[in-house]
């Protein structure tokens, strides 16, 4: 567990107040995609690069949700009769153009924090980018099935597009059946790395950043600001970091690094069925082997939260279903922990889905802080109103269903610097916080 100490907070949110004037609004334009990312895109809608023929990258990940999952499924199914289950739900594509590969010892972005494991695609971290990444899901005998890398090319060669594929990497590229696969890969990773449409910076929360019409926000939002930066409250600011990133990002609401944060098993997973299975996460990759990697088992990524208000399960075993749910889980899942987990002979089950020899991985960063049940949550109602208020305000503007209310607060001065002012409020909460604590174990 890291901790901050009352200057090192004080220093990493005045730093990213110093970085405010360096940022530039990123409400970006369409650009022409390159010839990989226009394949890239006929790919990604493909359901013939399926065995099933049913199946495609945008199934699961669904552009009119965010790239993410259309239904309140925990997995999706797959596989050559679309009957096969899946294990972890699905995430979000948008806004992976900056994660870096994945390191056991990582730089965390806020600068102060201890080195962890980071980065990675996947939620697991096992994908080093966004074309290994595609890899899986292509091959995978319970998602697009394809027996083999042929297998893939086979069907490339033969679709509506194979002139433009040929077009992009080379009129022979389809003779060697390893570079025409590794090409398809690049072609997904060009296309979701150039179309904007996977990283929009659109929400009311970006016109805020850019002072433009639109971004006020509410007295509610703005409360809800103060909780996710309160240490003693939300405490969100500390894995969710809002200030400047790897890779030249900035405000991507995550610091991917990894945590393990004690979820309920869920019935809904198939293969939950089976009392000995447990998904450990990262020492549940084959490069992470049991008993060497003991102390990354139960931690998984820590997810951007941009967009959160518009999914339809949460973390990696989808067993929450609202984003009011996360937020009542973290408040209330030490004070009242028979909410969240099953009693049995009167005792509840607590961290009933990760085996007890792993428990200690835990992370005890507040509000999960582990303090007696029965004890008063860190949040108040109105405090868990406001922050998913705040948290709404990350929805991209194509993912709005209502408009924002008109009651507004405008920004400070007539022409004020609205992000100044929003990291300056985070700088308050730390100075009147006891202690900041971090996102991850000790590892």
């Amino acid at each position: 567990m890291r901790r901050f100490g009352e200057f090192t907070r004080i220093a990493c949110v005045a730093a990213a107040v110093s970085f405010v004037s360096a940022v530039s609004p990123r409400l970006r334009a369409d650009t022409a995609l390159s010839l990989p990312a226009q394949v890239g895109e006929k790919i990604f809608a493909d359901r013939s690069l399926s065995a099933s023929g049913q199946l495609a990258c945008a199934t699961c990940h669904d552009p009119a949700h965010g790239y993410a999952s259309p239904n309140g499924l925990a997995v999706q199914l797959g596989g050559p009769s679309m009957s096969l289950p899946g294990t972890r739900a699905v995430p979000s594509l948008r806004y992976k153009e900056f994660t870096p590969p994945y390191a056991d010892v990582a730089d965390n972005p806020d600068g102060v924090s201890n080195p962890g494991p980071g980065g990675g695609f996947t939620w697991d971290g096992r994908a080093a980018t966004l074309a290994d990444q595609a890899q899986i899901p292509l091959l995978a005998p319970n998602e697009m099935a394809n027996v083999s890398e042929a297998d893939v090319v086979n069907k490339l060669q033969n679709a509506a597009y194979a002139d433009l594929f040929r077009a992009a990497f080379g009129s022979d590229v389809f003779g060697s059946p390893s570079l025409a696969f590794q090409s398809a890969l690049d072609a997904l990773q060009a296309y979701q790395l150039e179309d904007s449409d996977f990283h929009p910076y659109s929400s009311k929360f970006d016109l805020y950043l850019g002072n433009k019409i639109g971004g006020d926000l509410t007295d509610s939002e703005r409360r809800g600001a103060g909780v996710f930066a309160d240490p003693n409250k939300g405490n969100c600011f500390a894995c969710h970091f809002a200030g400047p990133g790897v890779n030249g990002s900035s405000d991507l609401f995550t610091d991917f690094t990894y945590a393990a944060l004690g979820l309920p098993r869920n019935p809904e997973i198939p293969a939950n069925a089976a009392p000995s299975y447990n998904d450990l996460g990262i020492c549940g990759r084959p490069d992470h082997p049991l008993p060497d990697s003991a102390q990354y088992c139960g931690l998984f990524k820590v997810p951007t939260l941009r967009n959160v208000a518009t999914r339809k399960v949460f973390f990696h075993n989808g067993k929450l279903k609202s984003l009011r749910d996360v937020l009542r889980f973290y408040n209330t899942r030490d004070t009242n922990p028979e909410l969240w987990y099953p009693t049995v002979n009167g005792v509840v089950q607590k961290f009933d889905d990760l085996p007890p020899q792993y428990q200690a991985n835990i992370d005890t960063q507040a509000p999960l802080d582990g303090r007696p049940a029965g004890s008063e949550p860190p949040m108040s109602e109105q405090d868990l109103d406001d922050l998913e208020a705040f948290l709404e305000t990350l929805t991209d503007a194509d993912l709005v269903t209502q408009p924002s209310p008109p009651q507004a607060v405008p920004a400070f001065g007539n022409r004020g610097a609205p992000l100044q002012v929003f990291l300056l409020a985070l700088l308050s909460a730390a100075i009147l916080s006891v202690g900041w604590r971090g996102a991850t174990p000790v590892r």
